[in-house]
């Protein structure tokens, strides 16, 4: 039978870290932004064909500019940047857990986020507001590396 060692009886030289607060903030909104695009891409890519009606006419009343990637885009793209946002969040807690390999996991998956619209709707270069949030989460990610094991 395992001992359970309280507080006191911690070995010696044993400091628990703990998780700075940016960390914390950080790892809440990349769960709150990255798994509301998660639902929503998994819902697109399923229901793309009675979605497409619903952004043109969206579009065309509102001149919203940008929906085209939805009426032009492909079941596929949704499931592959539903399971990248997956990844992102499965990034997410474990470096909520203070594990560096989730920052790691985090930074692949952004960059194949950014990427992604590049391959699918053959576009010349990504999204510049991609990558200033990308960029900005993963260099404030890496400020807490350190920290991480």
């Amino acid at each position: 039978m395992e001992e359970q060692l309280q507080p006191s009886e911690q070995p010696t030289g044993f400091t628990p870290v703990k998780r700075p607060n940016l960390l914390t903030i950080l790892c809440i909104l990349t769960f709150i932004g990255s798994g509301l695009n998660f639902v929503s891409s998994l819902f697109i890519g399923a229901f793309l064909n009675q979605f497409v009606p619903v952004a043109q006419d969206i579009a065309e009343r509102f001149k919203l500019p940008g929906l085209d990637m939805i009426t032009e885009g492909k079941p596929v793209f949704f499931f592959l940047t539903a399971l990248l946002y997956a990844v992102t969040v499965g990034g997410a807690i474990l470096m909520w857990k203070l594990r560096k390999n989730g920052f790691h996991i985090y930074t692949i998956a952004q960059i194949l986020q950014i990427l992604a619209p590049m391959y699918f709707y053959h576009l010349p270069s990504p999204s510049f507001i991609d990558m200033i949030i990308s960029g900005t989460f993963i260099l404030l990610y890496a400020t807490n590396l350190k920290l991480m094991t």
